[in-house]
């Protein structure tokens, strides 16, 4: 028999969310899943980062994906909004995990494919995402969904004594065609002319 697997969307957490939450970064993390952490963290790690999430959901500034198999949460991911005011249409794709228990069941692609679908509904412009270098497999999903590498810096991602590149990603969701795109065109608020270069001695 196929496993049941559902998405849902929590803005509040009780204790049995908390824990099966916890059970997905932690088990992620043992397995040296690059989620954020340099070694498997307790209930005093996650629960506190789960309640913040869900506050800024509550506020509309992110929203959080989980998808339980046969009703256990066993993947998830969020995108949560930006922090200053000039980057308030776009935002951070991150936690994407799923439980080693669970791998193979395209967890990863439902929970990202869902958070494009809700971040666009919520007016995104523009997702980002960080992925460590070495994570081919995440890459290729993220790639397979239309996300393209803007950049990377060079082992910059710590792991004991093993550094690794973290590789930036961005997915562009759509934007008001009354939008003027000036991009780095010269001109517009806080533009500055370029200096000429001085004459080397």
């Amino acid at each position: 028999m196929s496993p049941q697997i559902e998405l849902v969307w929590p803005a509040e957490a009780d204790d049995l969310l908390r824990v099966e939450v916890h059970r997905v970064i932690h088990a992620v993390v043992e397995m040296g899943g690059a989620v954020g952490y340099l070694r498997p963290p307790g209930r005093e790690e996650t629960d506190p980062f789960l309640d913040d999430v869900l506050a800024d959901v509550r506020l509309g500034r992110a929203a959080l994906a989980l998808a339980r198999v046969d009703g256990v949460v066993r993947a998830m991911g969020l995108w949560r909004r930006a922090s200053a005011p000039v980057f308030e249409h776009s935002a951070e794709l991150g936690k994407v995990m799923a439980h080693p228990s669970a791998r193979g069941l395209g967890l990863g692609r439902l929970v990202v494919g869902a958070l494009v679908d809700d971040a666009r509904a919520a007016g995104i412009e523009t997702l980002t995402l960080g992925v460590r270098g070495n994570n081919h497999g995440a890459i290729q999903l993220y790639e397979e969904l239309g996300f393209r590498e803007w950049g990377r810096l060079p082992n910059v991602i710590e792991v004991g004594l093993e550094r690794f590149d973290d590789v930036r990603m961005f997915l562009e969701l759509g934007r008001d065609p009354k939008l003027l795109l000036r991009g780095s065109s010269p001109g517009g608020i806080g533009s500055s002319p370029r200096r000429p270069r001085g004459r080397a001695s």
